[in-house]
């Protein structure tokens, strides 16, 4: 089970989901925080918003905003804070779902996120 992972918000939570972050700096339309059933809103890991409004959700423009977003996340303390608890969660076993809103599942920034997490714990093991 250890491990971070992603999901739509707008699919059912699950036990197995573990601890359930939002990763969007807007809250999604439609939902309730009651059915979110959030442990935490992470918007400081977010993409800031002038990227999120120059990608647009743009295919053609995944990969610029793909290595645009990790230079943010790169020079972010709150990034490095949130990398190294999910790296803690998952030491103990757990698992971490990082929520989005995006429609596309293919093309969203909680794929580039769960990327930088995992080359984080990467980085932390070669230590």
């Amino acid at each position: 089970m250890a491990g971070v992972e992603i999901k739509r918000i707008y699919e059912d939570p699950a036990p197995e989901d573990g601890e359930r972050v939002l990763v969007d700096r807007l809250w999604p339309r439609g939902v309730s925080r009651e059915r979110a059933r959030l442990d935490a809103w992470n918007k400081e890991v977010a993409p800031s918003p002038e990227l999120r409004k120059w990608f647009g959700h743009d295919p053609e423009r995944f990969a610029a905003f793909t290595e645009r977003y990790r230079e943010e996340l790169d020079g972010s303390e709150d990034a490095a804070a949130f990398a190294a608890h999910c790296a803690e969660v998952g030491a103990a076993g757990g698992r971490v779902t990082l929520l989005y809103a995006a429609h596309d599942p293919a093309v969203n920034h909680a794929l580039v996120l769960k990327a930088w997490l995992d080359d984080q714990q990467g980085k932390g093991a070669q230590a």
